[in-house]
């Protein structure tokens, strides 16, 4: 049998071997989905609507927000539906659609994470010259390369994947169509698939990480010579809500994608993925939120304002 006979669509097998674990994840999925978007959209219209927060630093978070609510929903909707029944299946177009919103999505909120810490770096190290390098024009040309970079990622990746030959393996075992599961099921050997599955994540996940190490050591080297305990804190609390952000997603990436041939555990893909799919996207906004006294003061005057 040749590549067309999954023309038709794909099984994604994701949890069925456990119907009970099926029901129980169905529910928190859906939970945490639900406070997912509630969270996301609270962020994005906080930061439109207050005009203290008309900033760099909360422009790029709106733009954060927005992904995390666009790579959320190119995949869990599809989730529920497989664990709400029997049906696991996924047409073909489907599967390709999500797998090119997935590589998109992720690509850009790597490079996006690299552009916020150059924000932080900036506002830190260069504080008088801040509104002047951080021009709108600036910010919008940086949003645009991180978005630009996931289009490319996906562009590239999307169709060598989707192309492999399957000889009629059209049994995906994962709860969603991820480069490393379609890879799993080729029927060719996939060396150079994989080469060069390796070769852009060292571009798109290692060279953003990279920077944001190399400007998180400039900033803590400028907070530790700040003489005002109210200034390192204030620095601290707004550097540490982005670097635990940028730990969540960046070790789940790395481990998932710098290795796509790796041996690990099925379940421990699956469960990764979903972590970074699903419980990254719903932290967001709570740790941003909740180490934030700007977007804290600008919800009480919303709601007061209501």
């Amino acid at each position: 049998m040749t590549n067309q006979s999954c023309q038709e669509g794909f099984i994604l097998l994701g949890f069925s071997d456990r119907p009970k674990l099926e029901q129980i994840l169905f529910v928190f999925v859906l939970l945490f989905y639900l406070v997912t978007l509630l969270g996301n959209v609270v962020i994005i219209l906080v930061a439109r609507l207050d005009p203290s927060l008309h900033t760099p630093m909360y422009f790029f978070l709106t733009n954060l927000s927005f992904l995390d609510l666009c790579f959320t929903t190119s995949s869990i909707p599809q989730l529920l539906f497989n664990l709400g029944g029997p049906d696991k299946t996924i047409s073909y177009v489907g599967c390709a659609i999500q797998l090119f919103m997935f590589l998109g999505l992720g690509g850009t909120e790597c490079v996006l994470l690299a552009v916020m810490a150059y924000d932080r770096f900036t506002a830190i190290c260069n504080p008088l010259h801040y509104s002047v390098l951080m021009h709108p024009q600036l910010c919008w040309k940086l949003v645009s390369v991180a978005w630009g970079v996931g289009l490319l990622n996906s562009l590239v990746m999307s169709p060598v994947t989707m192309k492999l030959p399957r000889c009629g393996r059209c049994r995906v075992k994962h709860f969603l169509c991820e480069m490393p599961a379609l890879i799993k099921i080729a029927c060719v050997d996939t060396v150079a698939v994989e080469s060069t599955v390796f070769i852009l994540s060292v571009i798109i996940v290692l060279v953003p990480l990279s920077l944001i190490l190399i400007s998180y050591n400039y900033i803590a080297l400028a907070v530790l010579r700040m003489k005002s305990s109210a200034g390192r804190r204030k620095a601290f609390n707004t550097c540490g809500s982005h670097l635990t952000v940028v730990s969540l997603f960046y070790g789940n990436i790395i481990y998932m994608y710098m290795q796509p041939g790796n041996n690990s555990s099925q379940d421990q893909g699956k469960f990764l993925t979903l972590f970074y799919n699903l419980v990254t996207p719903m932290l967001n906004p709570v740790i941003y939120t909740l180490r934030n006294k700007d977007v804290n003061g600008a919800l009480r005057r919303l709601v007061s304002r209501k």
